[in-house]
């Protein structure tokens, strides 16, 4: 019972701080507003991992890569923690199984970053028709303009309606079904 209890609470507070990091990392590669109060709260939330990891991890290209790094590491913790405490033993061979947690909570990264672009698409969606002028709105506008654009070039508007998000969200459940799936049951098979 405790220990279900503490990995309840591992999960959830490391899921918590991965997105922040990756939020961190999304904004900031997308280029989205600084001022909003979201990128308010995500920065005060992660400044005080991201401003000594930025020391000694070096942006590249004008990414925030210790944003994103810290975001992987956060996985890596709760994933090593969880199995911990479940009663896993590394055996014969501890660095296969480090390697292959390191590249599970790659995997689980991505995940969680195609689940947060299909939450910023349907969010868009849904704000563009209900208020289009809130405060939000360009936020949200400039995190999903970069999964869009590709798209709007290829679909045109139907009765000036934009198709591009149903694509991109169909685009984001096949990479989440095939790939992304097969790597994660092929990487937890080695633990």
């Amino acid at each position: 019972m405790i220990t279900r209890t503490l990995i309840f609470l591992i999960e959830t507070a490391a899921g918590l701080f991965t997105l922040m990091f990756l939020l961190r990392f999304y904004l900031q590669w997308a280029r989205a507003p600084q001022r909003n109060p979201i990128s308010d709260f995500v920065n005060a939330l992660t400044n005080f991992a991201v401003r000594p990891a930025r020391r000694v991890i070096p942006g590249l290209w004008g990414l925030d890569l210790a944003s994103l790094a810290l975001a992987w590491l956060v996985q890596f913790l709760e994933l090593f923690l969880v199995l911990q405490l479940r009663g896993y033993e590394f055996g014969a061979a501890p660095a296969q199984a480090i390697l292959a947690m390191l590249l599970l909570a790659a995997v689980m990264l991505m995940r969680l970053g195609l689940y947060v672009v299909i939450v910023v698409l349907i969010a868009q969606a849904v704000l563009s028709w209900v208020n289009p002028y809130s405060p939000v709105a360009p936020l949200l506008n400039a995190l999903a303009r970069p999964f869009l654009r590709p798209f709007q070039r290829l679909i045109p508007p139907v009765a000036n309606v934009d198709l591009s998000p149903l694509f991109v969200i169909i685009a984001c459940q096949l990479l989440l079904m095939l790939p992304l799936a097969y790597l994660e049951s092929a990487l937890t098979r080695l633990l």
